[in-house]
């Protein structure tokens, strides 16, 4: 296959940056009201243009906070200590839950994996709204990938604008004042002894032919479109209708001239004065006098807005059940408060999309680790075989999650290591780590237990 050029690679970036700033958008809840007629936008004016459920950030978050690598294993099953230590040191430890986010908000996200001057790996995570990448259409290998970004001066104006262009021999640095690669020059071409693209996409895809990734609140946006139509209805309402208006008889009405903005009056067609009529009683006076004595005071009902909560109920049912999130997620909570079991089943099909993206991320994360490890040890990519441990996504209260961990340890099934591992006890010090238990075990003293679960 030939190779893309500069100018396809960058072409890569602009086509997609409408799309990806749209997304940007309804993650941030700055996407404007949709399903308004003029005549409401002209009520509502600019008080309520910014209103937003901010649902799809909501989407984004469950499923990212239960995406947490755990460790790396390596070709023979065994835990490898020194990927880990790598990627701590490249401080994914903190930093791969934002290409999560990343990936799930727009798609795909990115990891470039390069070596610092002390020969160590170095990985930076990328948006996609500065990285693309170029795959071959039948073995979806990245081919070569590009980053442009440009500089901010210190005044905060934009300035030159900059590339980075990733093949497979060699990485080649350019820059321009303009935004197209083919006018920019080229700063230096640095050799890539990886051989392999070191840019490794993070794809939200969940079929093959999903090239950039899907969106995870893709099928939530015209939900959220009603739901925010709906909140903008309701607080038009509230604001004109809501509040109960009074009325009165027997008062005498005050006229005032209609002036310009000169202060001169307003004339008719006929010459006269245009007179406005105003209310002798003010919206914020505290007492109503009426001289008349055939005078009657009133108030009208204010408008009743218990329809739109019932309309609002409706829609959030419905991204439940396309998002996944379950209903207290969503605020439809009912007043019998649920129990851990029955929040755990609510929270099914939240925990597996979770474990549908571990599968999908996990095959980045593995060539990251790849990368990694040739950086630092030196030879082919395709030498290494890690693989990726994800921490449980489901919720378990710390009794669960005790209890079996001590039932799986007892049986002799996980080490010591792995049940402290598992149990969050980073503690070596506290008794063997490495022997699977044998004899009599915490299981048969629940004291043991508690006290094994609260160290």
């Amino acid at each position: 296959m030939n190779e893309p050029t500069n100018a396809e690679l960058d072409q890569a970036l602009n086509v997609r940056a409408p799309a990806l700033y749209r997304l940007g958008q309804y993650y941030a809840g700055e996407q404007p009201l949709a399903y308004l007629s003029p005549d409401a936008r002209k009520a509502i004016g600019q008080r309520f243009d910014r209103i937003a459920v901010n649902l799809p950030r909501l989407a984004v978050s469950a499923i990212a906070e239960r995406l947490r690598v755990a460790g790396f294993t390596d070709a023979d099953g065994k835990r490898d200590p020194a990927l880990w230590a790598a990627w701590v040191r490249s401080d994914l430890d903190q930093t791969s839950p934002s290409a999560h986010r990343e990936a799930l908000a727009v798609g795909e996200s990115a990891a470039i994996v390069w070596a610092r001057p002390d020969g160590k790996a170095s990985v930076s995570i990328e948006s996609g709204r500065q990285v693309a990448v170029y795959r071959d259409a039948g073995t979806h290998e990245v081919l070569a990938a590009v980053k442009r970004w440009t500089e901010l001066r210190p005044d905060g104006t934009e300035g030159a604008t900059r590339w980075v262009v990733y093949r497979p021999d060699r990485i080649e640095h350019l820059i321009g004042d303009g935004a197209q690669i083919t006018a920019a020059r080229v700063l230096k071409v640095v050799d890539n002894p990886l051989l392999a693209v070191p840019v490794v996409p993070l794809t939200n895809a969940d079929r093959p032919l999903d090239t950039f990734g899907v969106s995870e609140f893709a099928d939530l946006i015209p939900v959220v479109d009603a739901i925010n139509k709906l909140t903008a209805d309701m607080l038009t309402a509230s604001e004109f209708g809501a509040r109960p208006r009074r009325w009165a008889t027997g008062l005498e009405l005050a006229e005032e001239p209609r002036t310009d903005d000169d202060g001169n009056p307003v004339l008719d067609e006929d010459g006269e004065p245009v007179m406005d009529v105003l209310n002798p009683v003010g919206d914020n006076d505290r007492m109503m006098v009426n001289e008349a004595a055939e005078g009657k005071f009133g108030q009208l009902p204010g408008a009743d807005l218990s329809g739109y909560q019932t309309a609002v109920d409706v829609l959030l049912q419905q991204a439940s059940a396309v998002s996944g999130l379950p209903g207290h997620y969503l605020g439809l909570n009912t007043t019998v408060p649920a129990s851990a079991d029955a929040i755990r089943a609510a929270e099914a099909a939240l925990t597996a999309r979770a474990e549908a993206r571990q599968a999908v991320f996990g095959r980045a994360w593995e060539q990251v680790g790849r990368l990694i490890l040739a950086v630092e040890h030196g030879g082919e990519v395709t030498d290494y075989s890690p693989r990726v441990q994800w921490a449980d996504p489901a919720t378990r209260s710390a009794a669960q999650e005790a209890d079996a961990v001590v039932k799986l340890h007892a049986a002799g099934i996980i080490s010591t290591t792995e049940a402290r591992t598992r149990l969050g006890i980073d503690n070596p010090d506290l008794g063997p780590t490495q022997a699977p238990a044998a004899g009599p075990t915490p299981a048969t003293d629940s004291a043991n237990v508690t006290e094994e679960a609260a160290a």
